[in-house]
């Protein structure tokens, strides 16, 4: 089955942003649309608002006066839902309910013909939940745009339990031919984004609550280390708490109280407070008129470095080399364990141990560890943490070769993997047990992340790049320093290190 022709009729149902986003989106894309929405007068103020966004574009010049009129002639509101018997595709914006969707459904099904594709936006419920009471159940997918749905590119095509594979073709097909990134999933809790994205922010939340660092220092370190358009606490508060704490919790209770999922301690006082992030005025940040945003903490030195010694493979951090030697450092390279000396300081990629730990272990000295960097030629931060006995000249001679090559330093307190290493860690752990489990294709899993929440790269992909046993080896080590489940290794992983293949193998 093709993408649904330009003749086709589509109708929204809910008026609010993201319905009158999809309205927009299919509009746009040559189709009458009908808009429906259970409050009076609501779709058309939805279409006098979509109006004005496409009039603000006509006077930048991003689009012509032409198509701001063709969209707006394509959109109709109506006030019944008996409108929409003769619609091809149904689109379901409405609250994130299970019983008021399913009132819903079989209400349309009665009154619309069997070649009518129903389909739900919810972001959290079971389409097999919300299928399971209809006469027709395989006619019902998921269709799970993200928000604004003008501009964000995924969209998640959600097959439940009964879903139509060949229905799920035609709207995949059809969401490319609205200029959209369609990926297949199937019906589990958190679909591919909201599932594989918890770690994200719950590793930032945890690095907080152990005192690793504060807010602006983790969210810095996430932009300007790893690659990340906005840290976990920026992001949060622009998304807001009640939203993505209801998110975390729905997953985690899905999964049976997984501690993977844990929610935050943190994030449940900043709901209970009424502090919601930017909508509401104050989240982990201030957003009042006149607040002054803290600072990412920093630390220097004063010492001069001219020379170092790499020696033995630095893995992915190899490409510090070129760098330093581009900020006229002398490289000299002998065989080794994988560390960098400059002066008494030894430098090393952490593999997950906590310094302290990996000093005593492996008989180093004066340790100071680096965190992970999406691109180490390019990053303009960099994560470090140190042994609690380390000399104070060492670390500062550590320091002074890493301001050298032009990072500015942030210092953590001695945590397992530091900060973007363990987050990119997760983020890979938890893509390759959605992987494992069938939930979606590799290639799928890493264009959602990338397309739906802007990661710089996609997990598995990232995963692959810094070495399948890596991963594991820094999985490994969190689990044995916490003692919890939370950071047990997905079994794929352990399988594809094992027969040293890569996920995209």
């Amino acid at each position: 089955m093709t993408a649904l022709n330009k003749d086709a009729r589509i109708a929204v149902i809910g008026a609010g942003a993201m319905g009158a986003g999809i309205a927009q989106v299919a509009a746009q894309s040559g189709h009458q649309v009908l808009l429906l929405d259970n409050r009076p007068g609501a779709a058309a103020q939805a279409i006098d608002g979509i109006d004005r966004q496409l009039g603000k574009r006509v006077e930048k010049g991003k689009l012509s006066v032409e198509a701001r009129a063709a969209t707006i002639t394509r959109l109709h509101a109506v006030e019944a839902i008996e409108a929409l018997a003769d619609c091809d595709l149904i689109i379901e914006a409405i609250v994130e309910n299970l019983e008021v969707k399913r009132a819903l459904f079989r209400q349309l099904e009665d009154i619309c013909g069997e070649h009518c594709i129903l389909a739900s936006n919810t972001s959290s419920l079971s389409i097999t939940s919300i299928a399971a009471q209809l006469k027709h159940p395989h006619r019902l997918l998921g269709l799970h745009f993200f928000n604004p749905a003008p501009i964000m590119a995924l969209v998640e095509i959600v097959s439940g339990l009964a879903s139509d594979p060949a229905l799920a073709e035609c709207l995949y097909d059809t969401a490319k031919a609205w200029g959209k990134k369609p990926v297949h999933t199937r019906s589990t809790p958190g679909f591919i984004v909201n599932r594989v994205a918890r770690p994200f922010y719950a590793e930032s939340l945890r690095l907080l609550q152990e005192g690793a660092a504060d807010c602006p220092t983790l969210d810095a370190l996430m932009r300007d280390a790893g690659g990340f358009a906005m840290g976990a606490f920026e992001l949060t508060d622009l998304i807001g708490h009640d939203v993505n704490y209801a998110v975390t919790c729905s997953v985690f209770d899905a999964y049976y109280g997984d501690t993977r999922f844990l929610p935050s301690l943190i994030q449940k006082e900043l709901v209970d407070a009424g502090r919601l992030g930017r909508k509401s005025g104050h989240g982990f940040y201030n957003y009042a008129q006149g607040a002054v945003r803290p600072q990412p903490a920093i630390v220097g030195s004063t010492q001069i470095v001219e020379t170092c010694v790499v020696e033995g493979d630095l893995g992915i951090a190899d490409p510090l080399i070129s760098r330093l030697r581009e900020h006229n450092v002398e490289v000299i390279r002998r065989d080794g364990q994988g560390v960098l000396r400059v002066g008494d300081a030894v430098l090393a990629l952490s593999d997950g141990r906590l310094a302290c730990q990996r000093a005593k272990e492996d008989g180093l000295r004066n340790l100071i560890l680096l965190d992970l960097a999406f691109d180490y030629e390019k990053a303009s931060r960099i994560a470090i943490s140190c042994q609690a006995d380390i000399e104070p000249t060492a670390l500062e001679q550590g320091i002074a070769l890493l301001q050298k090559a032009g990072f500015t330093v942030s210092q953590l307190s001695d945590s397992p993997a530091l900060a973007v290493l363990r987050t990119v860690a997760m983020l890979a752990n938890e893509a390759a047990d959605a992987l494992l489990q069938g939930v979606a294709c590799a290639a799928d899993i890493d264009l959602a992340m990338r397309a739906g929440v802007n990661y710089p790269q996609g997990p598995l992909a990232w995963a692959d790049t810094i070495g399948l046993s890596h991963i594991l080896k820094v999985l490994e080590n969190l689990q044995a320093g916490y003692g919890e489940e939370r950071y047990r290794p997905s079994l794929l992983l352990r399988r594809r290190v094992a027969e040293g293949r890569t996920f995209h193998d």
